[in-house]
C-alpha cells in the first residue's frame, strides 16, 4: 500500500478518535473548561496529529498516553462534583472584586489584575462607574458578573408594582406553506381561523415561509418573497384605542348631561372602562 494512503487512513482514523475523546468532558464551551481540561484537550489533539503523521511512538504507546490524558480529567471532574474542597482546588473559587461601590485592592492583587483590567471588564458589562456596583464577582472561569445598586438597576414591571400576566411561548403554526394543526390546537385555534387571518392580510398559505401566533392571538408572518410587505398585527393597538375612546366619550356625556342621575351613570361607566384598561395594560403593552 502506498505511503500516502497509509497516512490518509491514519488521519481519518485519528480525526474520529480525537472527536470522540474531546467530547468526553461533556457539553462545555472552551471558556467553561478548567485549565487542566483545556490542557488535556490540546495535548490530545497535538499527540493525535503527531501520531497520524507517524512522527512519534507505536500505536500501543499512543493509546496509553491518550487514555491517561482522557481518564485523569474525568476522574478529577467526578471528584470535584463530590467534594467542595477538591472543587475549589481543581476549578478555583470566585472572588469579590467590588463590594458596595468599593474596589477591594487586595483581591485585585491576588488575582493579578490591574485597575485598568477591572475598568475594562466593567465596561464590557456596560458599567462605567464602579460606585454604581453593589457587588462584582470574578468567576473561576474569568468572567465578571455584576450586581448593580438598587437605584441603578433598570425598572421592571415588578419593581413599579405593575402586575404581568404569564406569557406563553409563541407557537409556529406555518412552515413552508404547511399548516401545523397541533400547534394551532395548543392555542385553542383551528385551520379556519388561520385561513381567515391570511385572507384579511391578502396572503396565500403557500406563500408563507414561517408563521407564528403569540399568546395574545396575533399572527406574525415571514414570506418567501421578502420584497412583499406584510401588515403588522394591530389588535392590541386597536383594543387600547377603542377603550380610550369609550372612556373619553363617557366622560364627555357625563359633563354634558344635565340630569344628576345620568351624570352618575356615565361617570361610573367611564371609571369602569378605566379600570378595565388598567387591568389590561400589562397585556396590551407587550
Amino acid at each position: 500500500m502506498p505511503e500516502w494512503s497509509i497516512i490518509l487512513l491514519r488521519v481519518i482514523g485519528v480525526l474520529f478518535l480525537t472527536l470522540l475523546l474531546v467530547r468526553m468532558p461533556g457539553r462545555k464551551s472552551l471558556s467553561r473548561l478548567s485549565p487542566f481540561e483545556l490542557i488535556s484537550v490540546l495535548v490530545i489533539g497535538f499527540t493525535a496529529a503527531l501520531w497520524s503523521l507517524n512522527l512519534i511512538g507505536d500505536l500501543l504507546t499512543i493509546i496509553i498516553a491518550l487514555a491517561v490524558w482522557v481518564l485523569i480529567p474525568q476522574i478529577f471532574s467526578i471528584l470535584s462534583l463530590k467534594s467542595k474542597k477538591f472543587r475549589d482546588i481543581y476549578r478555583g473559587q470566585e472572588t469579590i472584586l467590588v463590594h458596595q461601590g468599593k474596589v477591594l485592592e487586595e483581591k485585585l492583587l491576588r488575582e493579578k489584575l490591574s485597575p485598568e483590567d477591572l475598568l475594562s471588564m466593567l465596561r464590557s458589562n456596560r458599567v462605567f462607574n464602579f460606585a454604581d456596583i453593589e457587588m462584582a464577582v470574578l468567576e473561576p472561569d474569568g468572567e465578571l458578573n455584576l450586581l448593580l445598586r438598587k437605584e441603578q438597576q433598570p425598572l421592571t414591571p415588578h419593581s413599579i408594582g405593575i402586575p404581568m400576566l404569564q406569557e406563553q411561548a409563541p407557537q409556529t403554526v406555518l412552515i413552508d406553506g404547511n399548516i401545523m394543526e397541533e400547534k394551532l390546537a395548543a392555542l385553542g385555534l383551528n385551520r379556519h381561523w388561520l385561513l381567515t387571518e391570511l385572507i384579511k392580510l391578502g396572503v396565500a398559505v403557500e406563500n408563507v415561509f414561517m408563521g407564528q401566533v403569540d399568546s395574545a392571538g396575533q399572527l406574525y408572518l415571514d414570506l418567501f418573497d421578502d420584497q412583499i410587505k406584510v401588515p403588522q398585527p394591530t389588535i392590541k393597538e386597536m383594543t387600547r384605542a377603542t377603550l380610550n375612546k369609550c372612556q373619553a366619550d363617557l366622560e364627555l356625556f357625563s359633563l354634558s348631561s344635565r340630569a344628576d342621575s345620568a351624570k352618575k351613570v356615565y361617570s361610573d361607566a367611564a371609571r369602569d372602562i378605566k379600570n378595565i384598561s388598567t387591568g389590561l395594560e400589562s397585556l396590551l403593552s407587550r
